[in-house]
């Protein structure tokens, strides 16, 4: 009672303060809120188009049933306003959507995941183009129309036209796929007012009658004026250093900035008070209530330094802070702390620090330590025990894991499993298909051409096992004198693919290759066959009698001289007797090839062994039994195949070896034969890696009987679930234990091979007790029988115990019996079973229904035509079985060993465990294991998940209860330093997730001790909302963005967006310097906006043929209407390369010129391109990541030709993408393009970079002050990753004004590469790491001049420049100025050890030979070096020039004649007339800012200055001679001479 008297009082005294404050007209100083947002370049898509995508990322079935639905509205029930359009995609989604499937939509909606697959698919629809006017149209064969009697005409025809390119992301019409007929129907679904229904009705009844293949895309013809505003990225506002002034004085004029209609996002707890609950307790003092806190605000906005004392155990009394808040807004403290930490840490050191938090966290961390391998500090995140990735995970990707992982959650609940169940069976462990599957090899077909242990060619190898374990290099095969590699080859030898492989084979043994080499001949294996009418059995004869003639050797000579003889043509016998009679003349044909031989040893042998493996095509290539996949077959892959396969089987020998599971006296090709890979089939159906998984999950309600009408009416989902909840099943044995494997026959028991196909599994079946038979009829409606033995089954099955209508089944089956019954001879209770209930059985035989319903099953869901077969085992759905094709006891073997060691076993072990949990017992927790194991393995994983275990959650963890228990929740642990960046990012994102879906969430606080600096420099937001939100009028809002209110005023801040790897962006529009924000200094709040300007593509790329990066290859990026839009080099580092693009689908060829003259491209993967289809096609659907891999092998005749060798000599490299994109990319230009090839040597290329307002001043006086001194033609290229708008509005009138070209150039740090975080160390590595890859090959010397310098001379002195071989050239540090020596570190220490009597070289500015520069990979070996120094944050301080100094030895410098450059620090004034360049170099000891030192040191300075300032001014006022040039247009120069043509790399 006392606490709450005191707690009014308090509240009152709160309240009179308020009051008090009020009265006196204490109003808090205006906060100014620094705004960030970004949006997409293309126009906000509609969101019922991203929501079917969301359907269709479900499943096909989900996304056709949406459009199906669509199509019967009529116009005006979607809704007029967004509010309503929203509310009818969620309610109409969600007839198909689980309520956490419902959750997802929302996020997936918000944060506009599949808005780039639509405009993918808008801009394939461009690229047609679209017949004018149309909102629907159709695309059949390359011809377009939007009328449906055009569209009969064009589908007749259409077979005399090409075929368009069909792509994944697709969406065909079920069971439309492989026609010969394709139509393409472009239009949007949501448009009720178009003729979209009535194409999509008319192609859906094409379709259903197989007439074509019936694909949609959409196409939204009227699109928005707005552009999405995007989400899933961060923003810091980096504390900058003031030691140097960097700020430009130049007044800002603001404008409008941008308002947002947003509620302030200021820190709820101010010095104690909790200003959510006063305005919960107080909603009639809300706005008193916010001047309120803005006063305490001002009080708190000054940064506090702290002592290094204080820092110690700043972590731990943060994660205190956190710790002791209400659980409910646990995540919000941990925000607001991370994120705004700078302001906050003077107050955090006050907080003490509870020893049973401290003892607790420092027992979990040792834990973590032993775990995970982390220390303080670091971060672990887990959802459902899946270690996520925190540094690249972002929504995109975590939404593709929740989808994921909410199928089987759902799938769990939906089968009674939840809390401790679901969890323990989510962690079940399910592998994934063995790639190492064997077949036994020990078979008298194999032809052996060597043996190891006995030949005398290998008798000088050591014979000992322990061999294995002796050390080798690495990639070599160790010479042991034992057959333990057997490398078997499955041919039939007239084929002319066997001649290459028997060449091989002859190869590995002359060259003594430590392999057993065996060939197993595949022939025809009658038992009476001709060898003069057959050139196979010709071929085996021969080979058998030059054998016993000559040896292997001798005939394994004539296979390959038959093969040679028939030029790549399929033998002959008369190819077979030509080479036989030149190598044996006067042998007797007839006696060796006749059918009386008697050198047909092994002839049947190799087909019935071939037969018995159910390898399926020939030729097969086998190691130790495991066979080769049809790519390393390929003749310039199939040596390092086999070498390969060797090393990764030499482990597990090796571990063997030292285990004692092998000796000198084991047998080792019994010992491999053993092995659990070996099976004694290998039936490519049943291991291929796309196998059909059925869905069992859904709960159809309970069906007693399963009549035609009832499942008629079931969804696809209910269908599956009423099959396997009704199914009954013959066993082995007749118990009801848990059986881990069920397997369904589908087939028709009137058909011999359906028949044999059921006979198979139950004779299978009685040599296991682990799996179930059950079988579903696919009876053939045309067949004129009653289905007797189908209802006899049946009815059996539905009657009779297990074990009788196991026997009873076995009899009818017979096939003798059968026949019997089919003559009228006998009748099906003739072969009652002694026990059976007769009566029982005769009524359930007459049943029919059930025929219909299984066909309605076969038709519907396994989509199987009458009377096709298939076998589906644990929802694996092996199927359909082509006529021809057996599938035998031993493939049944091969699909029971498969499942149990993939995943069933496990499934087993856990409901064993967990039976307690569940009602079920017997034959239903069989049913349980069959729906739980098809479950898991459609969602199977590579990695492991995590156990929780042995970690102390009493006092330092932040523990978050599903908002609804009764229903599937997630489960996401994290491991988190409170100040780290990782919790800036996190906590926001585990905030929105906790909103969004259900999840139970623990956060084990992990505080870095003993710290001595400040672990966070800068604030940080995180944008992301959980749903969209609308306006008071239900217009949608302008969309999420990033709020930093409250911002120190005097704190010199950078901003930087922080984005998903794939994302490029810009800013686009702000007055603002946002490399130097002082709030203090501004008028009102400042606002950033930035575009997404591409979407990034990365590869690797590599020679086939030397398996290494083919250096200086480009390639190009476009489509057919302009296939060339962006282009590339390619690195030596890891062949990488990028190219910019937007979604879309394009063509990826070689550059036209030395790439497309030397090289071809003969392989890729993770490009969209179809089999058949020459063109490399990359998709860009997605805001996620795209990483693709080239192959490529020079052109015959050019095997000897380089890239690069040549380049020096060439005038120009022809036909490059700067020849192309003179018109496209002309907004980044200010010339025209070039008439001649010889300006190019003529003109000076000038790199350089600027970040900020001051900068870019800087900059723009450097570019006149060259332009003043030279008469060359003079061609800037700018970094344009840090350029502002400011800038690059300028930029074009600039170049109009004074006549010189300019380029924007741009590159996104690669991934691989180790990344920095300070923006200013960014822009120092893009100095040096990207010169080989910035620039077309056509510039051949590059000068490097930093923003702020002068110049003094023609430049076009040091671009003619000998470089004495050297592939760059660097002015030295001056030595002049005495004073400083106590600065020059390079004199002392390290550096003087490493420059060995070198000077240190300044990086202001730099010339360099690009052709030397790319001939000897000096920027690979730059950035080779920079990886590796990085790593240690107190190497490379002055990355960009400590990195070429510390290169020295390994890359040349020249050393430029001192002249070339001054600056006051370092050179004497002595030296300042005759300098070249002066640069600005800060002065460590006086800190002199920037602009007066330049006024001061440079007299020339404020001329250049003032001349700038008028040009903008006659820009601004438009009083320009160019004022009609808009900045998409190209500037013409205003002197004669040859032009250039300008792109982005």
């Amino acid at each position: 009672m006392a606490a709450s008297t005191g707690m009014v009082r308090s509240m009152v005294g709160t309240l009179l303060l308020l009051v008090v404050l009020q009265a006196l007209h204490v109003t808090a100083i205006k906060s100014k809120p620094i705004t960030t947002s970004l949006q997409a370049k293309w126009p906000a898509t509609p969101l019922v188009l991203e929501a079917s995508e969301f359907l269709a990322d479900k499943g096909e079935e989900s996304f056709w049933s949406f459009v199906d639905s669509l199509s019967g509205l009529k116009d005006g029930d979607i809704g007029e306003t967004d509010e309503s359009m929203y509310a009818f995609v969620l309610k109409f989604a969600g007839r198909l959507l689980t309520d956490t499937e419902m959750d997802l939509l929302k996020l997936t909606l918000s944060i506009h995941s599949h808005s780039p697959r639509i405009e993918m698919f808008n801009q394939i629809a461009k690229d047609l183009p679209p017949p004018t006017g149309c909102n629907t149209f159709v695309d059949i064969h390359g011809q377009v129309t939007c009328s449906l009697k055009d569209m009969a005409e064009l589908i007749d025809s259409a077979t005399e036209r090409p075929k368009p390119n069909i792509y994944a992301v697709d969406h065909q019409y079920p069971r439309s796929k492989n026609n010969s007929v394709t139509v393409v129907l472009y239009g949007h679904v949501g448009n009720l007012k178009s003729q979209m229904k009535h194409f999509h009705q008319r192609l859906k009844e094409l379709a259903d009658r197989g007439a074509v293949q019936y694909v949609l895309r959409h196409f939204v013809k009227e699109k928005s004026d707005q552009q999405i505003r995007l989400s899933g990225y961060g923003v810091e506002l980096a504390i900058k250093s003031t030691e140097y002034k960097a700020v430009d004085d130049t007044e800002v004029k603001e404008g409008d900035s941008q308002s947002q209609d947003e509620e302030d996002n200021a820190p709820d707890e101010v010095q104690g008070f909790v200003f959510s609950k006063l305005k919960e307790l107080h909603p009639d003092l809300v706005d008193n209530l916010n001047s309120f806190r803005s006063s305490l605000l001002e009080n708190t906005r000054k940064m506090v330094p702290l002592k290094a004392w204080q820092l110690q155990t700043i972590a731990f009394q943060a994660a205190q802070r956190v710790l002791s808040s209400p659980t409910k807004d646990a995540l919000r403290v941990l925000r607001e702390i991370s994120q705004n930490f700078p302001l906050l840490a003077s107050s955090l050191v006050k907080t003490q620090v509870k020893d049973e938090v401290k003892k607790e966290i420092t027992e979990n961390q040792k834990v973590f330590e032993a775990t995970y391998g982390i220390g303080g500090g670091e971060t672990v995140m887990m959802l459902n025990g899946l270690v996520i990735d925190t540094d690249v995970a972002e929504p995109f990707l975590l939404l593709e894991l929740l989808r994921s992982e909410s199928q089987i959650l759902g799938g769990l609940h939906s089968l009674g499993a939840s809390g401790e169940a679901a969890s323990q069976l989510m962690r079940v462990q399910v592998a994934s298909k063995d790639s190492t599957y064997a077949v036994d090899i020990r078979d008298n077909s194999v032809v052996y051409l060597n043996d190891i242990e006995k030949d005398d060619r290998y008798a000088h190898w050591p014979s000992g096992i322990q061999e294995f374990l002796r050390p080798m290099f690495p990639g070599m095969l160790r010479q042991i004198k034992k057959n333990v590699f057997h490398l078997i080859f499955l041919l039939d030898p007239t084929q002319p693919q066997s001649l290459q492989l028997l060449q091989q084979a002859e190869m590995f043994v002359l060259n003594e290759v430590p392999i057993t080499v065996g060939v197993v001949f595949v022939v025809n294996n009658e038992d009476v066959v001709d060898g003069r009418d057959d050139a196979g059995v010709a071929m085996m004869r021969a080979f058998n009698f030059a054998m016993i003639d000559g040896g292997l050797g001798q005939a394994l000579d004539l296979l390959i001289k038959i093969l040679t003889a028939a030029e790549d043509k399929v033998v002959t016998p008369e190819d077979v007797f030509q080479t036989f009679n030149k190598m044996f003349p006067g042998e007797e044909v007839d006696d060796i090839f006749g059918s009386g031989t008697e050198y047909d040893d092994r002839r049947q042998d190799g087909k019935t062994y071939f037969e018995k493996t159910g390898l399926g095509s020939l030729p097969q290539v086998m190691m130790n039994g495991v066979p080769f996949t049809p790519k390393q077959l390929q003749p310039d892959e199939f040596e390092e195949s086999v070498v390969t396969a060797i090393l990764v089987a030499t482990p597990d020998l090796q571990r063997a070896v030292y285990r004692g599971k092998i000796n000198d006296r084991t047998d080792l090709l019994d010992y491999l034969m053993s092995q659990p890979n070996v099976m004694p089939r290998l039936n490519p159906r049943i291991l291929a890696d796309d196998t059909r998984l059925l869905d069992l999950t859904a709960q159809p309600g309970d069906l007693p009987s399963l009549s035609l009408s009832v499942f008629q009416g079931l969804s696809t989902d209910d269908k599956k679930a009423a099959i396997a909840n009704t199914m009954k099943y013959l066993t082995k044995k007749d118990d009801t234990s848990l059986r881990p494997v069920s397997m369904w026959v589908v087939c028709d028991l009137e058909t011999t091979e359906g028949r044999l196909l059921l006979s198979n599994a139950l004779k299978y079946m009685k040599t296991s007790n682990t799996i179930r038979i059950g079988v579903i009829s696919n009876m053939d409606g045309s067949s004129n029988g009653q289905q007797w033995l189908a209802r006899a089954v049946h009815a059996a099955q539905q009657t009779q115990t297990r074990n009788h209508a196991k026997n009873f089944i076995n009899k009818l089956i017979r096939e003798e019996n059968y026949k019997g019954i089919e003559r009228g001879d006998t009748k099906v209770e003739d072969y009652e079973v002694h026990g059976m209930d007769l009566g029982a059985f005769k009524k359930s035989y007459e049943e029919t229904e059930f025929l219909k319903v299984h066909r309605l099953f076969s038709d519907k869901v396994l989509h199987l035509v009458p009377g096709q077969r298939a076998v589906i085992a644990n929802g694996r759905v092996f199927g359909p079985l082509s006529e021809d094709e057996a599938f035998t006891e031993d493939d049944f073997s091969l699909a029971e060993k498969l499942i149990l060691q993939t995943s069933a076993a496990n499934v087993k072990k856990k409901l064993d465990k967990l039976a307690s949990h569940f009602a079920s017992t017997g034959d239903s927790l069989s049913d349980l294991a069959l729906k739980v194991d098809a479950l898991l393995a459609s969602n199977s994983r590579q990695e492991g998940r995590k156990e929780v275990s042995f970690w102390k959650d009493k006092h330092s963890v932040i523990d978050i209860a599903p908002r609804d228990p009764s229903k599937p929740s997630f489960d996401i642990v994290a491991i988190l330093d409170p100040l780290s960046s990782q919790a800036q990012k996190w906590s926001h994102i585990l905030g929105v997730l906790t909103d969004v879906i259900n999840v139970r969430i623990k956060v084990f606080m992990n505080p870095k001790d003993k710290l001595s600096e400040m672990p966070l420099k800068r604030f940080y937001r995180y944008v992301l909302e959980p749903e969209l939100t609308f306006r008071v009028d239900s217009s949608l809002t302008a969309g999420p963005y990033a709020k930093f209110s409250d911002m120190p005023p005097d704190t010199l801040l950078t901003l930087n967006l922080l984005t998903p790897e794939s994302w490029m962006v810009e800013p686009v529009r702000t007055a603002h310097d946002l490399d130097n924000i002082k709030l203090s200094e501004s008028e009102s709040g400042i606002h950033g906006q930035y575009e997404l300007e591409y979407l990034l593509v990365e590869g690797h790329c590599f020679d086939q043929a030397s398996g290494q990066p083919p250096r200086g290859l480009q390639f190009t990026l476009g489509n057919k209407q302009d296939p060339v839009t962006q282009d590339t080099i390619v690195m030596a580092n890891l062949g990488y390369f990028q190219l910019k693009a937007n979604p879309g689908a394009w063509l990826l060829n070689l550059r036209h010129g030395r790439s497309a003259d030397i090289y071809q491209v003969t392989g890729h993967e993770g490009t969209d391109s179809l089999p058949g289809v020459d063109d490399t096609i990359i998709t860009m659907d997605s805001f996620k990541s795209k990483i693709i891999k080239i192959k490529v092998t020079k052109k015959p005749g050019k095997e000897d030709e380089s890239l690069l060798a040549d380049s020096q000599n060439d005038k120009r490299v022809a036909g490059g993408i700067w020849d192309s994109l003179s018109s496209m990319l002309s907004s980044l230009t200010g010339s025209g393009g070039k008439d001649g090839d010889n300006g190019q040597d003529e003109t000076v290329n000038i790199f350089s970079i600027a970040s900020g307002h001051l900068y870019e001043r800087f900059l723009r006086i450097m570019m006149l002050s060259v332009l003043k001194h030279t008469k060359s033609p003079v061609k800037f290229w700018f970094l344009k990753n840090y350029l502002s708008p400011t800038f690059k509005e300028f930029i074009p009138h600039m170049a109009a004004e004074y006549g010189f070209e300019y380029e924007l150039v741009q590159y996104k740090w690669p991934r691989w590469l180790h990344q920095q975080t300070e923006k200013q160390r960014l822009i120092w590595g893009y100095k040096i790491l990207f010169l080989d890859v910035l620039f077309p090959l056509d510039v051949k010397k590059i000068i490097f001049v930093d923003a702020d310098q002068i110049v003094r001379a023609d430049l076009q002195e040091l671009a003619s420049l000998d470089l004495q071989g050297a592939p760059y050239g660097y002015t030295p540090f001056c030595s002049s100025r005495t004073e400083m020596d106590g600065f020059r570190f390079w004199n002392s220490g390290y550096w003087k050890s490493h420059l060995a009597g070198r000077r240190y070289h300044i990086s202001a500015l730099y010339v360099v030979d690009l052709v030397k520069f790319r001939k000897i990979a000096a920027g690979d070996r730059l950035r080779g070096q920079y990886q590796a120094l990085s790593q240690d944050p107190n190497s490379l301080s002055n990355l960009d020039q400590d990195l070429p100094n510390n290169m020295i030895h390994q890359v040349a410098i020249y050393s430029l004649p001192q002249e070339w450059l001054w600056c006051e620090t370092w050179c004497s004034d002595a030296q300042k007339p005759a300098a070249k360049t002066i640069d600005l170099c800060n002065n460590p000891l006086t800190k002199e800012p920037k602009l007066v030192s330049a006024v001061r040191i440079v007299p020339e300075w404020t001329g250049y200055d003032n001349e700038i300032k008028s040009l903008q001014e006659r820009v601004a006022q438009g009083l320009t001679t160019n004022d009609s040039l808009p900045t998409d247009e190209k500037t013409q120069t205003t002197i004669d001479r040859p032009s250039d043509d300008h792109s982005e790399l």
